[in-house]
């Protein structure tokens, strides 16, 4: 489903992969059996191409990864979480617009880039 460019995220390696990253990282959290998750996919492997080297992008499926899911509160998917030094820096829920989600990232990578 997802790109070379796209993470997996799990419970085990989310400390690590997300809040212990350098760069800004995209986490979204989606199910099999969603379908706006999987008309958000192409978006989100889109912009893990496009933003290579500058931010991460990875997927945690819900279902296989409940903890980290509900650390998080994630009820409504798609829910897409942006971590920034460890933290969530902002949040988007539901299918979007490639334009949109190229929007909700873009200020986050150029102000890293500027720090």
């Amino acid at each position: 489903m997802a790109s070379t460019d796209v993470a997996t995220f799990t419970d085990d390696n989310f400390q690590a992969e997300v809040l212990g990253s350098e760069v800004p990282v995209l986490v979204d959290f989606w199910a099999a059996w969603c379908g706006p998750c999987r008309a958000l996919a192409p978006a989100v492997d889109q912009l893990a191409k496009e933003y290579k080297g500058k931010l991460k992008v990875g997927k945690l499926d819900v279902d296989a990864e409940q903890n980290v899911a509900q650390k998080y509160g994630i009820v409504s998917i798609p829910r897409l979480l942006l971590f920034k030094n460890g933290q969530v820096a902002e949040e988007m829920v539901g299918n979007h617009p490639k334009a949109r989600l190229d929007a909700f990232v873009k200020k986050h990578v150029e102000a890293n880039d500027a720090a």
